[in-house]
């Protein structure tokens, strides 16, 4: 008797065989980056493209640079940031930033600024003698800061003194004075000629970046009040240069150190 093999079982194992074979072949195939090719491509400033943008924007060009181009005031000494402890630059900022944040602190919150604070890397070039234009500004504060007031503690006030002597940085600096005596700690710290007060509350001007911590000004981030003057410290030069025709720096002794 002829035995007939099972072609149910047969089948069977043909149909996972395929099922196999086509999940192997579904898988997620894996790439690698054997070869980087590229290659240069010239930019004609001869095209007619380039023309045609060149002529559009050249009249918008042209009016910027004229305003730029345009003297607001006259400077009868250079001015720069070299120093110690305070510079004329500095000076001239600091003393500038206070006063015109003050006015409008005062318009808008009824209160006063204490304290103008900047700082030294901000300030990117000098004032040359003579001849002050818009674009000077553009140089000096490059950077979109804005003025920020912040209410800070006695505290934090006793921070910054230590912050602006650890550091050994000439920052721009208004409104505070100290001595440093001979053992590297603050003496006779005073605001605005007086001592400090346990429950006060000193407004500091300050910019945004320093507000939120720049160059580690951390003491800034402690504030219980914070206020956005909305007004660009380099619109505070610019501003500035428009309504003084004669730019001077105050030279008086903000920070002292016993010899």
């Amino acid at each position: 008797m002829v035995k007939l093999k099972n072609y149910n079982v047969v089948l069977k194992h043909f149909v996972l065989l395929l099922t196999f074979t086509s999940l192997i072949s579904c898988a997620e195939k894996k790439y690698t980056v054997t070869r980087i090719e590229g290659k240069e491509i010239e930019i004609n400033s001869t095209s007619t493209e380039d023309t045609e943008f060149e002529n559009f924007i050249k009249p918008y060009r042209d009016n910027i640079d004229k305003d730029l181009s345009l003297v607001l005031a006259n400077a009868p000494e250079t001015m720069d940031k070299s120093g110690e402890w305070q510079t004329a630059m500095g000076n001239f900022l600091s003393d500038i930033t206070f006063d015109k944040s003050n006015a409008i602190f005062q318009l808008r919150e009824k209160k006063s600024i204490d304290i103008c604070l900047l700082n030294h890397g901000g300030i990117r070039t000098i004032i040359s003698k003579g001849n002050i234009t818009a674009r000077n500004a553009y140089e000096i504060m490059p950077f979109e800061n804005s003025a920020f007031v912040i209410g800070l503690k006695r505290e934090q006030i006793l921070e910054m003194v230590n912050y602006i002597i650890s550091e050994k940085k000439p920052h721009p600096l208004k409104g505070l004075t100290f001595t440093i005596g001979k053992d590297n700690q603050p003496k006779n710290i005073l605001v605005n000629g007086k001592a400090l007060e346990n429950d006060r509350i000193y407004y500091v001007v300050t910019s945004d970046y320093l507000v939120n911590g720049g160059d580690n000004m951390l003491f800034f981030k402690k504030g219980v009040e914070k206020f956005d003057l909305d007004y660009k410290l380099r619109n505070i030069i610019i501003d500035y240069f428009k309504e003084n025709k004669i730019i001077t720096a105050n030279k008086d002794i903000r920070i002292s150190k016993e010899l």
